[in-house]
């Protein structure tokens, strides 16, 4: 399997994480055609931040279990918005509030969705 299919699958992966610890409107940015810092955005909005933290916290665990380095975390003290930096992948999980206003499906319009529950859906968990 190549970096990017591999990439694809750890991003839709996320994904699925994110919506079985209750995280809303996950979606899946691919972002190869417009930048060459990183390959996908993971967007999820969380409901408390109890529920941003339980859902970053496991994905932290499935990805280490999937080979991953531990990722670089911003936010998860204050807790409007959690970035993981996993390196060709970016998960961002947000308060309603925080999504909106920073609205980052807008910001990055360019970017094609992916159908992640399509890709998830074989993945098992660790």
């Amino acid at each position: 399997m190549n970096r990017l299919q591999r990439s694809l699958e750890d991003a839709c992966h996320i994904a699925k994480l994110c919506e079985e610890y209750r995280g809303k409107d996950t979606v899946v940015l691919d972002l190869t055609g417009i930048t060459a810092i990183m390959d996908f955005f993971v967007i999820t909005t969380g409901t408390s931040t109890r529920q941003m933290h339980a859902l970053t916290d496991e994905v932290r665990v499935q990805m280490k279990a999937r080979g991953h380095k531990p990722p670089a975390t911003e936010g998860y003290e204050q807790s409007s918005w959690i970035l993981q930096d996993w390196g060709d992948i970016v998960l961002h999980s947000f308060l309603p509030e925080a999504r909106e206003l920073y609205d980052l499906e807008g910001l990055w319009a360019d970017a094609k969705p992916v159908d992640w529950r399509a890709i998830a859906a074989p993945l098992k968990s660790v």
